[in-house]
């Protein structure tokens, strides 16, 4: 797709992108698991790690960025590339400010919703990993895209499940809480669940850009 010499070290870069979005969702899975379990010094641990994942992803997504532009054989498939990482840009803003929530905010989430929270959690992760192993593909082989993100549809429909199954919950049957905890733990339920949404985003933005570069 790209020239030979100052492609290697573009697409090099683009893996290692990926690379660090795939290691902030695990970080972001076991900071929510630590806080709803009380892991406190696991968690504050897992807050250091998204940090500085964060920080490196946006310093390299600029480099990316700025590489784009000059490569000429890009010019016809540039704003695609461009507004593929502005989406998934979105997807590290949402884990790094999401998990950082639970720091600021530490909503109280009763211990019986613990499971339903680390569901939900899990399905819109998985729907993430989904996506990055098929935009590395987009660069090297687009023909097998569609293959790899149908798993994202699926993962992000199931996170929508588990994030009214809790807010259903919360309201029909905790009697106890008080209604401004309520809507905390709805808060909480709708941003890990966008976390999903905005795979999901990324995947359709994959599948059209593979359909134009197999044309």
């Amino acid at each position: 797709m790209f020239g030979k010499r100052k492609s290697n070290k573009l697409i090099e870069d683009i893996d290692r992108y990926f690379d660090l979005m795939d290691q902030a969702v695990l970080v972001f899975k076991d900071g929510v698991r630590n806080y709803l379990y009380s892991n406190k010094a696991d968690f504050n641990e897992n807050l250091k790690k998204m940090s500085a994942l964060e920080s490196e992803t946006e310093v390299l997504r600029r480099e990316i960025e700025n590489a784009l532009y000059i490569q000429t054989a890009l010019v016809r498939s540039r704003g695609d590339i461009m507004r593929l990482f502005e989406k998934t840009r979105n997807i590290t803003g949402i884990l790094y400010d999401s998990l950082f929530q639970f720091e600021i905010e530490t909503p109280f989430i009763p211990s019986e919703l613990n499971p339903e929270f680390m569901k939900l959690t899990e399905f819109s992760t998985l729907a993430v990993e989904a996506v990055v192993p098929a935009a590395k593909a987009y660069f090297k082989s687009p023909e097998t895209v569609p293959d790899k993100i149908s798993r994202a549809y699926f993962y992000e429909k199931e996170a929508v499940k588990y994030s009214q199954t809790i807010k259903r919950t919360v309201f029909h049957n905790m009697t106890s809480l008080k209604l401004s905890e309520k809507f905390h733990l709805r808060y909480f339920a709708l941003h890990i669940e966008n976390l999903s949404k905005a795979a999901e985003n990324v995947a359709d933005q994959l599948a059209v850009m593979a359909i134009r570069r197999t044309m």
